[in-house]
C-alpha cells in the first residue's frame, strides 16, 4: 500500500512503525472474512481493511473525526486478521498507533473520558480492585443485572504447595485475576510442584501494562512494564527459567516487552531478555505431556468444550498446545463452530463495547454448547469471566481441570 507520511510524521519512531506495517499490506480483504465485528455490522469501516485506510488517511495528513475515533474504537484487537494475512501484516501494532493518535486530535465525550479514566486508574491496582471486587461479591444479589453479571462469585484458591524445588520459575499474579479467579494461580503452581518446579511471585510485580496501553496511556503502560522487569530482574539474574503466563492476555502483552521498550536506552536489553523468557503455562507443561498422563487419575469422563483466546491463538501464535494436554490425560477435548472468532471480551471491550460484546459472546456460547460438552475451559481469565456471565454451564481455566485430575 503506497503510503506518503504528513510532514509531522515523518523520521518519528510512530510514523517509521506505521509506514512499514502499511506497506506491507496489498488490501486483498482476506482480513474481513474473519472479522468478528465486520461479520455483525457489515461495514468496511468496522473491519480490518477499513481501519487500516482510516489509519493511513491521519498518518497522511487527514484530520479525523468522532467517526474515525468511533470505527477504531469498536475493533477487538483480537488480531484474528493477522493469522489470515498472507502478507504477514501487523495490525494490532498498527491499531495502537492509529488510537493513539486519533486521540491526540478527537475529543472524547465526558462520560467516555471518565469511564476510561477509572478503568485505566483502577484495574491495574490491585489495592484498589480487590475492595471493590469483594463489596461486589457481598452485594452481588442486589446489583443491576447488568452490573452483577461483571461481578465473579467468590472463590477459594485452595492452598499453595511449601515444597522447594531446585528449579524455579515466576509467576505473574496479574491485577485482576488474584481477585476475580484465585485458583488460576494456585491449581498452575500445584501442578508444577507436581513436576518438581517451584512458582514464584514477586509482590512488587503488577498490571502486565496491556489495560493502560490499550486505553492509550500508552506512557502509564510503558511504567507498569518497567516496573515489573524491575521486580523480575533479580530473579532472572539468580537462574528463574521462564516467567509463567496463566491469562493470555498479560502474555501477548508481556512477550510484547522487547518490542515496546526497543527505544528505552535504560530497559531495552532487559526488556528483551524477559520477553525471551516468558511462556504460556501451555507452553511450560507441553513437554511434560507422559509425566501429566501418569499422575492423572483414570477413568475420566469430562468432556470438555476448549474456548482458545484470541490472545493465544492469533497473538502468541499458540494452537493445539492446551488441547493436546488435555487429551494426554484422557479428557475429551472439544471445539466450536468457528473457534478462531473473538469471545467478545477483549480485555475493557466488554465493558465500552457491551453491545457488540454481548452479541459475539451470546454467539460463542451457541457453538460451545453445540458441542454437547459438560462444560466450558479456556486459558484466560477475562474470556473466562465474560463467558460465564451468559450461563450457568461452569466456565473455567484449563489449569484448573488439570489440577483436579492431578490430585
Amino acid at each position: 500500500m503506497q503510503t506518503t507520511l504528513a510532514a509531522q510524521y515523518q523520521g518519528t519512531p510512530e510514523g517509521l512503525e506505521a509506514e512499514e506495517i502499511l506497506r506491507q499490506c496489498v488490501h486483498c480483504g482476506f482480513c474481513t472474512a474473519t472479522c468478528p465485528t465486520y461479520q455483525l455490522l457489515g461495514d468496511e469501516l468496522d473491519g480490518p481493511r477499513g481501519r487500516i485506510y482510516l489509519i493511513k488517511q491521519v498518518l497522511e495528513g487527514a484530520t479525523p473525526g468522532p467517526s474515525t475515533q468511533m470505527h477504531l474504537d469498536r475493533c477487538l484487537t483480537c488480531r484474528s486478521c493477522e493469522t489470515t494475512c498472507p502478507s504477514g501484516v501487523q495490525y494490532g501494532r498498527l491499531l495502537d498507533i492509529g488510537r493513539h493518535l486519533v486521540d491526540q486530535q478527537v475529543s472524547r465525550p465526558a462520560t467516555q473520558r471518565v469511564t476510561r479514566t477509572l478503568l485505566q486508574e483502577a484495574l491495574p491496582r490491585r489495592w484498589i480492585f480487590k475492595p471493590a471486587m469483594k463489596a461486589g461479591q457481598l452485594l452481588r444479589p442486589a446489583l443491576p443485572a447488568a452490573l452483577r453479571s461483571k461481578v465473579a462469585r467468590p472463590a477459594s484458591a485452595g492452598q499453595w504447595p511449601r515444597a522447594s524445588h531446585a528449579r524455579k520459575m515466576l509467576l505473574l499474579d496479574g491485577c485482576v485475576q488474584p481477585s476475580m479467579a484465585p485458583n488460576i494461580n494456585a491449581a498452575t503452581a500445584r501442578v508444577l510442584d507436581a513436576l518438581g518446579i517451584e512458582l514464584v511471585i514477586t509482590p512488587k510485580a503488577g498490571c502486565c501494562g496491556a489495560i493502560r496501553y490499550h486505553l492509550n496511556d500508552q506512557e502509564g503502560g510503558l511504567d507498569d512494564m518497567r516496573r515489573n522487569i524491575d521486580a523480575w530482574w533479580p530473579l532472572v539474574q539468580a537462574g528463574a527459567e521462564a516467567i509463567v503466563m496463566t491469562s493470555s492476555g498479560c502474555g501477548a502483552t508481556v512477550k510484547d516487552y522487547g518490542h515496546l521498550l526497543r527505544h528505552d536506552a535504560v530497559y531495552a536489553d532487559k526488556a528483551a531478555r524477559i520477553s525471551a523468557l516468558t511462556k504460556d503455562v501451555s507452553e511450560v507443561l507441553y513437554g511434560f505431556q507422559d509425566a501429566l498422563a501418569a499422575k492423572a487419575r483414570a477413568g475420566t469422563a469430562d468432556k470438555v468444550a476448549y474456548h482458545p483466546p484470541c490472545t493465544l491463538q492469533h497473538a502468541q501464535k499458540i494452537r493445539g498446545k492446551v488441547e493436546g494436554l488435555l487429551r494426554a490425560v484422557g479428557v475429551d477435548v472439544r471445539l466450536c463452530t468457528d473457534s478462531h472468532l473473538c469471545c467478545g471480551s477483549s480485555g475493557t471491550y466488554s465493558l465500552l463495547q457491551p453491545e457488540l460484546s454481548g452479541q459475539l459472546r451470546d454467539r460463542k456460547l451457541a457453538a460451545l454448547q453445540a458441542t454437547g460438552a459438560d462444560h466450558i475451559v479456556s486459558a484466560n481469565v477475562g474470556c473466562q469471566s465474560h463467558l460465564q456471565s451468559g450461563t450457568d454451564q461452569p466456565v473455567e481455566h484449563w489449569i484448573e481441570l488439570l489440577d483436579r485430575l492431578l490430585r
